[in-house]
């Protein structure tokens, strides 16, 4: 694949994958991407990635059933960073809300919560 002879990994062999909403343009997540997870994503049409935590792959959704369908993936002017734009269906954080990005700093350094959790995140996925 052309793609994967021009993205530049980095020394662990991955490559950041931001997550956008191709309906409205949010950024939802951003997850680590290898080689075959790259591959796979593109194979499947579901968004793969991989876990540096667990070292093994995932796929957004197969737990859950929070899945994204991949639109179109996209490769910056560096090669390397990844735009994966995707239909989300449900939660894409693993906290429960639609973005992995629902705090916003405000100016004095507080955080405050800008969307509302759509699950509860210990029933969905044992934890919270």
């Amino acid at each position: 694949m052309e793609i994967l002879e021009a993205i530049r990994f980095n020394e662990q062999g991955l490559v950041p994958a931001i997550v956008q909403d191709a309906e409205n343009g949010q950024v939802l997540m951003m997850a680590w991407m290898n080689a075959e997870a790259v591959r796979r994503t593109l194979e499947t049409g579901r968004a793969t990635f991989w876990s540096r935590s667990r070292q093994q792959f995932w796929v957004k959704g197969e737990t859950s059933g929070h899945t994204q369908e991949v639109k179109a993936v996209h490769l910056d002017c560096d090669g390397d960073t990844l735009l994966v734009q995707v239909v989300q269906k449900g939660a894409a954080c693993h906290e429960g809300y639609r973005s992995c990005f629902f705090r916003t700093v405000q100016p004095d350094g507080s955080l405050s919560t800008n969307q509302e959790r759509l699950v509860d995140p210990a029933q969905v996925y044992g934890r919270k």
